[in-house]
């Protein structure tokens, strides 16, 4: 579903991602991990189109992307949930979850979305500004599933949230996957809940991939290791 080779991104002089290659295939969720500072949030920056690669390739589903705006991305599968959630604090719930059908022939939402996240069917008329951050990242989530991805990349959803919402987006991400095709890729430092997620765990340090394992074969202290400040 989605192939990088050779990914190179910058800010000015300096130099941040160094070459990143890697792919994440069909009904596959992939956690990239890593300290703060290492490289995560940049990568998905250049993913979603925010931020422009020096050079290398990205693709979905074999559809070049890397010269493409952030919008048409969308259309070509890509959704993107940033850090720091970003919802329209002055917009209803529903009307947030609205804005993801933007270029959907249907402005209703889903039912399935009300049934991944219960607690948004009974939130629905509140504004999202009176959510919990919890609330508001499951907000964010639904809001880039309606676009109904072939790749959804997550940045540190679990950053501020507590363990009781946390188990929720698991459980939401895990029934994402068995109602279709669907690629995940999320950034963490939660390894609780990266293993509780992803297939494949990939180690970022320092704008470089340091370490690859596949859940099953996890050596749990050398990611902590990696983790550790």
């Amino acid at each position: 579903m989605l192939q990088v080779e050779n990914l190179c991104v910058a800010y000015g002089q300096s130099q941040v991602l160094h070459g990143l290659s890697f792919q994440a295939g069909e009904n596959e969720t992939l956690a990239i991990m890593g300290r703060n500072g290492m490289g995560k949030t940049t990568l998905f920056k250049s993913l979603i189109g925010m931020l422009p690669a020096q050079r290398g390739s990205i693709r979905v589903q074999g559809q070049e992307l890397t010269q493409l705006e952030s919008f048409r991305r969308v259309t070509k599968g890509l959704a993107y949930v940033p850090q720091g959630r970003m919802i329209f604090s002055s917009l209803s719930v529903e009307e947030n979850i609205r804005t993801g059908l933007e270029h959907s022939a249907s402005t209703h939402v889903p039912e399935e979305i009300y049934t991944l996240f219960p607690v948004l069917w009974e939130m629905r008329k509140r504004k999202g500004g009176n959510l919990s951050g919890g609330q508001q990242q499951q907000l964010a989530i639904a809001r880039a599933l309606v676009t109904r991805p072939t790749v959804l990349l997550l940045d540190e959803p679990t950053e501020g949230i507590q363990p009781s919402i946390i188990k929720d987006i698991a459980h939401a991400l895990k029934e994402t996957r068995k109602m279709g095709r669907i690629t995940i890729v999320v950034s963490e430092q939660v390894l609780s809940f990266a293993l509780d997620v992803a297939d494949r765990l990939l180690v970022l340090e320092g704008g470089r991939f340091m370490h690859e394992t596949a859940r099953a074969d996890t050596d749990v202290q050398r990611l902590k290791a990696y983790l550790s400040v």
